[in-house]
């Protein structure tokens, strides 16, 4: 019989995703090595939230101090109208979200995450510059060749290598990812330009017609996130990231509230990114070889999930082979059973709020408006309890 040492794990991708899930391996006694195509490990994006079911997660691989000494713990969640600052949904976060689902809520940069990640991946097991030209595999092995001429033989290799995953490619054939129809303008604000805004330690979300905008502290304080979501019918830029015009953002939001233009205002270098999406997979698996993150679900941020759908990914996936290390193949299948649905059902909350979030004034708005009141929104403490209360590591019985 197999054991947990004898299978060998490649996973291909360095991003949160892909070390998250080299962890959770590694934590199962699995013999791991990350690949990862660039020379320096990286991340799209200034900042991001850590929600308990992920923060779960890396508590139990140990990096509880690392999330505590550069994460934020926000005070609540407050979904705002744009034109008169109205508070819609007040959803508590803090003390009261951990104290309902035992562990905290962070915001953070992305950069700090990943730091995190890296530094506690042995840097024997982590290998940078190695882009995946090619993979083949049998019953027994599978083989990933590197565009250096390198190769690597493992029992199992996972593609955690993003939306534009080359081993999704290998495994169903090559799909463009669609464009949403949304461009977001994102950044980081030193805190001290913002002092006389007197920013309450909150995540706001502003709606509004066509757009909203997003602010948060990360960074142990130091700096604010800053999204802003503007809907757009086409995107011809040949960079998915590109820098982008501070006036060109400003103007998208005039007339907002002027907390919103304030907070603009001191905005001196801005990145625009256009948000691509695919649908759900019918399948992540095949034979050795399977896929996590946004290989297999990418999703819009409007959740704030697709950072702990990837870690829960890894988790679920380091306990299903660890249950069946004898047969890779069905610890595989089973992985995927399990995570699909829920991954899915989560894609379709982000994209149902990129709806919700940008109503224009009107019956529809009022409507919404009025079931924020109610808590019956996905974003109130009554939904995200599904969410956030679910812990990846305990697998449902077979």
């Amino acid at each position: 019989m197999a054991t947990h040492r004898d299978l060998s794990i490649g996973v291909v991708g360095g991003g949160i995703g892909g070390l998250s899930a080299a962890l959770s391996l590694l934590a199962a006694g699995f013999d791991v090595q990350v690949y990862e195509r660039a020379s320096a490990l990286g991340e799209i994006g200034a900042g991001l939230q850590v929600s308990p079911n992920a923060t779960r997660i890396l508590h139990g691989l140990g990096l509880e101090k690392e999330l505590a000494e550069t994460g934020v713990r926000p005070r609540a969640l407050l979904q705002r109208r744009w034109e008169d600052g109205r508070t819609l949904l007040d959803t508590p976060q803090g003390d009261r979200l951990e104290a309902a689902f035992g562990f905290p809520y962070y915001q953070m940069r992305r950069a700090d995450l990943l730091a995190a990640l890296a530094a506690a991946i042995p840097p024997e097991r982590l290998h940078l510059g190695r882009r995946l030209t090619g993979l083949d595999q049998n019953h027994d092995v599978v083989r990933a060749e590197f565009a250096d001429g390198s190769s690597a033989d493992v029992d199992v290799l996972v593609g955690a290598d993003g939306i534009h995953s080359f081993v999704q490619g290998e495994l169903f054939g090559a799909e463009r990812p669609r464009f949403t129809g949304c461009v977001a303008y994102r950044g980081l604000i030193p805190s001290d330009r913002l002092s006389h805004l007197s920013l309450e330690v909150t995540t706001q979300v502003w709606l509004g017609p066509g757009r909203h905008f997003v602010h948060y502290f990360v960074g142990g304080g130091r700096f604010l996130n800053f999204v802003a979501v503007v809907e757009q019918d086409t995107w011809t830029r040949e960079s998915w990231t590109d820098r982008g015009d501070v006036a060109d953002a400003l103007a998208a939001y005039d007339g907002w509230h002027p907390q919103v233009s304030a907070i603009l205002g001191t905005v001196e270098e801005t990145y625009v990114w256009a948000l691509f999406d695919r649908p759900p997979l019918p399948r992540w698996s095949q034979g050795r070889v399977t896929l996590l993150g946004d290989a297999c679900h990418p999703m819009l941020p409007f959740m704030a999930q697709g950072a702990a759908q990837s870690i829960e990914d890894g988790a679920a996936l380091a306990a299903c082979l660890a249950e069946n290390p004898g047969d890779p193949a069905e610890a595989l299948q089973r992985y995927e059973r399990i995570r699909r649905p829920r991954a899915g059902h989560i894609q379709s909350l982000s994209l149902e709020n990129k709806t919700r979030f940008h109503l224009p004034d009107g019956p529809g708005q009022q409507a919404r408006d009025a079931a924020m009141a109610d808590g019956a929104t996905n974003l109130s403490m009554n939904a995200i309890t599904a969410i956030y209360g679910h812990d990846a590591t305990l697998l449902p019985a077979l």
